[in-house]
C-alpha cells in the first residue's frame, strides 16, 4: 500500500531508522489509514532478549506503605513472565540520606535495562539519573516525583493538590474561633520530606483563600518514641481547649488516633495519609475522620507496565500518570480495594 519493501515497513515500525523522510511518511499514513495496532503479545513471545527491571524502593514491614508497593510489583512481575521480564531489586532506608547514597552508587553498578524508582533525595537522584541517561536506561519515578529529573513517567499523586483537597474536605466543618492543628514530623525539614512539605503548602493555600481567619498550631511528633508523643499531645490538648480539627501529612496519623482512643477523646475532624490497617482501624473507631489513600499497590504495578510498554513493545510513552486522590471514610472503607 505504501509503495515500499517490507523491510522498510519494519525499520518504521521498530523506530529502527535507516529510512527516508519520505518513506517514512508513506508507511505512517498507511498506518493510520488502517488504524493499525501492534500486536503486543506477539511481540512478547516472539522476543528472544530478557529484559530486566530494576525496582529502587524503601525496605518495608508487613503491611505498610511500600509492602503495598512491593505487592504491586510482584502483581506485574507474574504478569509479564512471559515476555521475558525480570524483576530486581535495591532497598535502602527512607528518610536516610547515607543508605540513599550507597543505594544510588549500587544502582550505577547494576546491569538493567529499565529502572523503576522511588526517589528521595533530589541532589543523589539527579546525580544518578544523570548517569542513567548517559547509558541510555530508561527510569520511572514512583510516590514522588522530581520534575527536574525528566523521567520516562511518574505515578503517583499529586502532592499539592491532595493537601488543597485535604483543607477542603477537613474544613468543611470548621467553626469560626477552633483550632485547626498540623500534626507534623520532627523531620519536617529533611530534603527527603518534600512531598509531606507540598501536601503542606496545598493546604494552607486553601486555608489563605478562605474569606475567614482560621487559626492553625503545629504539633510536633517524633516517628518512633510514643511516650513523648503522649506528653506533647496531653500538654497540647490541656492547653488548647478550642483545638476541634486535626491534619497529618504522612502515614502516622495513628500516632494522634491512638492517643485520641487512649483518653476517650475525639476531635471533630482528624484527616491522614495512608491506609495503613492500624489508620483503618482508627477510622472505623471514629478516632481518625478522613484517609487518603495513594493506591501504593497500583503505583507499583502501573510503574513496571510502564517501562515493560516503553522497552518491550515500543508503546509511546505519557508523562505522568497521576493517581486518584481517594477519600476513605468508616462508611466506605469496606469496599475500597486496588485490585479485582
Amino acid at each position: 500500500m505504501a509503495g515500499v519493501s517490507a523491510g522498510t515497513v519494519d525499520r518504521v515500525l521498530h523506530n529502527r531508522g535507516d529510512v527516508s523522510e519520505k518513506s517514512r511518511i508513506k508507511v505512517q499514513a498507511v498506518l493510520d489509514e488502517i488504524n493499525y495496532k501492534p500486536n503486543v503479545f506477539a511481540i512478547g513471545l516472539a522476543a528472544k532478549k530478557k529484559y530486566t527491571i530494576l525496582c529502587v524502593i524503601p525496605h518495608y514491614a508487613e503491611n505498610n506503605y511500600w509492602h503495598s508497593v512491593f505487592i504491586g510489583i510482584e502483581r506485574a512481575k507474574e504478569e509479564l513472565k512471559a515476555f521475558n521480564v525480570i524483576v530486581k531489586y535495591l532497598f535502602y532506608d527512607h528518610g536516610n540520606r547515607g543508605s540513599y547514597q550507597d543505594l544510588c552508587f549500587k544502582i550505577e553498578q547494576e546491569s538493567m535495562d529499565a529502572v523503576l524508582i522511588a526517589p528521595n533525595f533530589a541532589e543523589e537522584t539527579l546525580e544518578t539519573v544523570d548517569k542513567l541517561k548517559e547509558k541510555n536506561i530508561p527510569y520511572v519515578f514512583i510516590d514522588f516525583n522530581i520534575e527536574e529529573a525528566n523521567a520516562l513517567k511518574y505515578i503517583g499523586q499529586d502532592s499539592y493538590c491532595s493537601g488543597y483537597l485535604a483543607a477542603k474536605i477537613l474544613l468543611r466543618d470548621y467553626v469560626e474561633g477552633e483550632e485547626v492543628v498540623l500534626f507534623l514530623s520532627n523531620n519536617k525539614d529533611n530534603p527527603a520530606e518534600i512531598q509531606m512539605r507540598r501536601r503542606l503548602d496545598g493546604f494552607l493555600q486553601y486555608v489563605s483563600e478562605l474569606p475567614i481567619d482560621v487559626k492553625t498550631s503545629e504539633v510536633i511528633l517524633t516517628n518512633d518514641d510514643v511516650s513523648k508523643n503522649n506528653m506533647v499531645l496531653k500538654s497540647f490538648f490541656e492547653t488548647h481547649p478550642n483545638a476541634r480539627l486535626g491534619v497529618s501529612f504522612n502515614s502516622r496519623v495513628y500516632q494522634v488516633g491512638n492517643f485520641l482512643k487512649e483518653h476517650e477523646f475525639a476531635l471533630k475532624g482528624l484527616l491522614g495519609y495512608d491506609l495503613l490497617q492500624r489508620n483503618v482501624e482508627l477510622l472505623k473507631d471514629g478516632f481518625i475522620t478522613y484517609l487518603i489513600g495513594q493506591r501504593p499497590g497500583l503505583q507499583g504495578y502501573c510503574g513496571v507496565k510502564a517501562l515493560t510498554d516503553y522497552i518491550v513493545f515500543k508503546k509511546p510513552r505519557n508523562k505522568v500518570k497521576y493517581m486518584p486522590i481517594d477519600i476513605l471514610l468508616k462508611d466506605n472503607i469496606d469496599f475500597y480495594f486496588e485490585f479485582e
